[in-house]
């Protein structure tokens, strides 16, 4: 009898137990993350929301400039004031609702002697950085738009060529030193409103900042619920065919 009960515990599946086990545990903690994540998710849209419709406040200094990127300055509205320097104009490429192009980014001397890259706008396909800079209005402009994040290197599929004039993103310090205007601010700012003479011809549409947080949080927590679920109805199945079985 005794040979008997232990040849039965010998083939309780105590591995494959442990297994599941620890599949359970990763399983639930893996889903109450990506509910941690939902929260903090939601909290980031809505204060990303309340930055994009507050009032604009002048640039901030360029020490926190330095760390636009995933700081409460992202998409904040700002205000500003100076003139741009239209020649020194760099077109990058777009793909925006209304086709593909590029953004018109062009350098702004503010008040303060700070010089800033500006998003104008966009413009279509085929259009020269020489007819992209004839745009420029001349003298004194306000532009209010979104503060962005510098754009370093180039896309995900290809590299910024400043040799050729050849921008897939905003790199900030890599473009002034192509155009050779000197130091720049360590971000850019995407026009919503621009309030200057404008000459008459091409004109870059702006406000086009396309802001999108993939929010696949719930659908990620509710798989990752549903293979606990799963791994728990497979180790109680487990455990009962192998007594069963004894």
């Amino acid at each position: 009898m005794h040979t008997v009960i232990e040849t039965n515990e010998a083939r309780r599946p105590w591995g494959l137990a442990a297994f599941l086990v620890l599949a359970l545990a990763a399983f639930v903690a893996l889903g109450i993350w990506q509910v941690e994540r939902l929260q903090w998710k939601h909290a980031l849209i809505a204060r990303v929301d309340a930055r994009v419709h507050a009032e604009p406040i002048p640039l901030p200094a360029d020490d926190r400039l330095a760390r636009v990127r995933g700081s409460d300055l992202d998409y904040l509205r700002v205000s500003l004031q100076g003139s741009y320097a239209g020649s020194a104009t760099v077109l990058v490429r777009a793909a925006t609702d209304l086709g593909t192009g590029y953004w018109t980014m062009t350098p702004l001397k503010l008040e303060d002697g700070r010089q800033v890259w500006v998003n104008r706008g966009f413009v279509p396909a085929g259009t020269s950085a020489r007819a992209a800079a004839a745009s420029t209005p001349p003298g004194a402009v306000r532009v209010v738009g979104l503060l962005r994040s510098d754009e370093p290197g180039g896309s995900l599929l290809q590299s910024n060529q400043p040799q050729a004039d050849r921008w897939y993103s905003r790199d900030t310090a890599v473009m002034a030193k192509a155009r050779g205007i000197g130091r720049v601010v360590p971000a850019f700012v995407d026009a919503q409103v621009e309030q200057a003479n404008r000459p008459k011809g091409l004109s870059p549409v702006p406000g086009l900042t396309q802001i999108h947080f993939p929010d696949n949080h719930l659908s990620y927590a509710l798989t990752w619920f549903a293979l606990a679920a799963m791994s728990a109805m497979a180790l109680v199945f487990v455990w009962r065919r192998r007594r069963w079985n004894g």
